[in-house]
């Protein structure tokens, strides 16, 4: 077949798997193509969840064409090696493709000296029923190659939550949960929203609706009558439990999520400060508050560990959402879990920095809430002791959650139906 009729959508993930070996984060990639591209909506479906799909999945991929090809992965041509793992992940993971149009479109991707290795392979594969035995359970690589992360990574959660929770945490990195929303409260109640889209008022937030189709949620987004946003996300701000007229600050506001569900808790009245590291970040944040008809949020460029002179000590309640490994949040951005653990290091000190900055601010009686959107506790436990020990003008500040009163909390995917995200929150006293 000529590459020019392979499938649109297929064409392009191609392309875009071939270029992110060189580090360039999924979701940049899939937005920068999807802009540009001139697609249907079907082929636009089919490019991202290829795309996603098969950084998902890479390493089972991998295990798979190691195993029956005979050759280690890492001795392939790059482009040979994109071409198999397309096609064994739509022959395994994606039950309405044909298994003709799984393999001949990807065996025409390959380039031309790669074509008769690519078809061997995928063709070795279908007549085998798609099927390659995955390691036993008791085999150390089971959980990498089970769930696609690698060994360091495993590990790591295998030492943080012991094997059988690490497994749970894993497999539902892999299971979509459904499309959250934060129900833009200055116009809509959730109850009403959720019966719009045919969904469910969260239990976990107020404001939050939860919906298994994603049918006329593009067009609500669009209106400004909600935005997408996972129901931990939505928890730090409810926590923080900002009230109308106050004078509150996010301290590492971008992309706004955050900022606009306190600015809608505070009814869009009193003053809300949105800093950024990031000053090219502060008018996506602008764009999205006018969006919604928020009008009392203030962006200003801030490095959090920097405190504005004015505000030090004036705040009611401050959000420091740090800068974080993400490992929380690996079902939305699979790239993640391939990053060097090594990079990790690093984080606490950075994140104990921005709380001590973002605590300047909080007035006496004032609120501080700390979060991340990772699991691993040295950037969560590990960074509120250390600060409480270090600032006892600081104390824990019980809420409600579950049933009981806590002043932190880790949620974890396959409990909670969430993001993998901490809150902890604090009063000066």
């Amino acid at each position: 077949m000529d590459v020019k009729k392979v499938n649109p959508g297929r064409r392009a993930a191609f392309s875009s798997l071939c270029k992110m070996k060189a580090g360039k984060y999924t979701n940049l990639e899939v937005n920068t193509v999807l802009q540009r591209a001139e697609m249907s909506e079907a082929d636009r479906g089919l490019y991202t969840a290829l795309v996603y799909g098969v950084t998902e999945r890479l390493i089972t991929l991998d295990y798979i064409i190691d195993s029956l090809s005979g050759r280690s992965v890492h001795t392939l041509d790059e482009e040979v090696l994109c071409a198999l793992r397309l096609g064994i992940y739509q022959l395994t993971f994606m039950d309405r493709i044909p298994p003709h149009a799984a393999v001949s479109e990807s065996v025409s991707l390959a380039p031309a000296k790669g074509r008769g290795f690519v078809n061997g392979v995928l063709r070795t594969f279908v007549r085998g029923g798609c099927a390659v035995p995955m390691p036993e359970r008791t085999d150390k690589n089971y959980l990498s190659v089970q769930y696609s992360v690698p060994i360091p990574l495993c590990s790591a959660f295998v030492e943080w939550f012991g094997a059988d929770t690490a497994e749970q945490i894993f497999a539902s990195f892999l299971k979509p949960e459904g499309t959250a929303l934060r129900v833009n409260t200055l116009r809509y109640t959730a109850k009403e929203v959720a019966e719009r889209l045919h969904g469910t008022v969260s239990a976990l937030c107020g404001g939050c609706v939860k919906t298994a189709s994603f049918a006329g949620v593009l067009e609500g987004v669009e209106a400004g009558d909600w935005f997408v946003q996972d129901e931990a996300s939505a928890l730090c701000a409810h926590i923080l439990g900002a009230r109308p007229g106050e004078r509150v600050a996010d301290v590492c506001a971008a992309p706004g999520g955050k900022s606009f569900g306190i600015a809608m808790d505070m009814e869009n009245t009193g003053t809300l400060y949105a800093f950024d590291l990031h000053a090219n970040k502060l008018s996506l944040i602008q764009r999205g508050a006018e969006k919604l008809g928020i009008s009392i949020l203030q962006t200003e460029e801030r490095d959090a560990r920097d405190p504005l002179a004015d505000l030090i000590g004036k705040a009611d309640r401050v959000l420091c959402d740090a800068p974080c490994s993400g490992l929380g949040v690996i079902g939305k951005k699979p790239d993640i879990k391939y990053k060097d653990m090594d990079t990790l290091a690093r984080l606490p000190q950075v994140q104990f920095e921005v709380l001590v900055g973002a605590s300047a601010y909080v007035r006496s009686g004032g609120i501080l809430v700390y979060s991340t959107c990772t699991l691993n506790p040295a950037e969560n436990a590990g960074v509120t002791d250390r600060f409480l020990a270090a600032h006892p003008e600081f104390e824990p500040a019980p809420f409600s959650f579950g049933g009981t009163e806590q002043s932190s909390v880790m949620l974890l995917p396959h409990i909670h139906g969430t993001d993998g995200f901490y809150i902890c929150k604090m009063r000066r006293k």
